[in-house]
């Protein structure tokens, strides 16, 4: 594991905490660690000895993308716990181009974890938050219990052609003098978000200089066999081809990024034998918020009927 970076904290920008006050739908209050000079933040909610839930969001988005899940999975008696990414929501945002990179995001976010000790977690996971959790996952995986993942993936750089869709994404992300993240988000859902949630994403992002993250992260994903991230993703891979423990798939039917890419893990992971995955109908690549409740109590209902003996 990549030790943690240094920072000039010189050059970091923290969201100021007016622009989170009007979003109606999401009353948690964040728990913050700091790592590595960082601040992070947290939704942590739920009882602190019930099975917890780790919840990754992935780009552009924020744990807001989770608001529709969280009641449900509260309800079921979890402790739900979904952090920020550094760069994104309330956590900090460095300026320099130089301090983000794919090795960096999974130092501090493994950083975190251990930082708050996560244990017995099930892990939900989708778009950077698989590249990042799962990562995460098979780095420390006496910490976790069972994995859930929803239109994500682990690429290594060698899977062959990349997606007409994720190409675009990619050049879009880079070049676009005009970059309105809500819209973004908005593009990616089949239900359409309403202006106030549109807002929401929009939030964390008061101008373009604290859009570098979500600008480089299209960037980081391993497209080519020489990307520097292939042998770290190569490594996480064998230790998924000895998961034994519960592995479920949830991808939706209209992601044109990431669908099909749940047969490679219900191929190669044990666990993921004989689980019920399912395709969820009417869902876009934000799945979390076309069909929340419903992914919610699927989780649910998957910690409830793949108990793992402690260790």
């Amino acid at each position: 594991m990549k030790p943690l970076p240094r920072i000039d904290t010189a050059r970091v920008l923290r969201t100021p905490e007016d622009r989170f006050t009007r979003i109606a739908d999401f009353p948690y209050v964040p728990k913050y660690v700091d790592i590595g000079g960082l601040r992070i933040a947290t939704i942590d909610e739920g009882p602190r000895n019930a099975l917890p839930v780790l919840l990754m969001h992935g780009e552009p988005t924020w744990s807001y993308l989770y608001r529709k899940m969280i009641p449900g999975l509260l309800a079921a008696g979890h402790r739900v716990i979904a952090p920020d990414l550094v760069g994104f929501g309330r956590s900090d945002k460095p300026t320099a181009k130089s301090d983000y990179s794919y090795a960096n995001h999974v130092a501090w976010m493994v950083a975190w974890m251990q930082a708050i000790d996560v244990k017995h977690a099930t892990l939900f996971c989708q778009d950077w938050g698989s590249l990042i959790g799962l990562r995460m996952a098979t780095h420390s995986p006496e910490r976790f219990d069972r994995i859930v993942l929803a239109n994500g993936g682990l690429p290594t750089g060698t899977q062959g052609v990349t997606p007409r869709a994720f190409k675009l994404w990619r050049a879009f992300a880079r070049f676009s003098p005009w970059f309105p993240i809500g819209k973004i988000v908005n593009s990616g859902c089949a239900v359409k978000l309403s202006d106030s949630e549109i807002a929401a994403y929009n939030a964390p992002f008061p101008s373009s200089k604290y859009e570098v993250a979500a600008r480089l992260f299209p960037t980081f994903v391993p497209t080519d066999p020489d990307d520097p991230e292939r042998a770290a993703n190569e490594q996480a891979w064998e230790v998924l081809k000895q998961w034994h423990k519960p592995f479920l798939t949830l991808f939706s039917s209209r992601d044109p990024v990431t669908r099909g890419g749940d047969k490679i893990f219900q191929k190669l992971v044990p666990g993921a034998a004989s689980q019920p995955h399912t395709t969820t109908r009417g869902a876009g690549h934000f799945l979390q918020e076309d069909k929340g409740p419903e992914l919610a109590k699927t989780i649910s209902d998957f910690i409830a009927a793949t108990p793992v003996q402690a260790s």
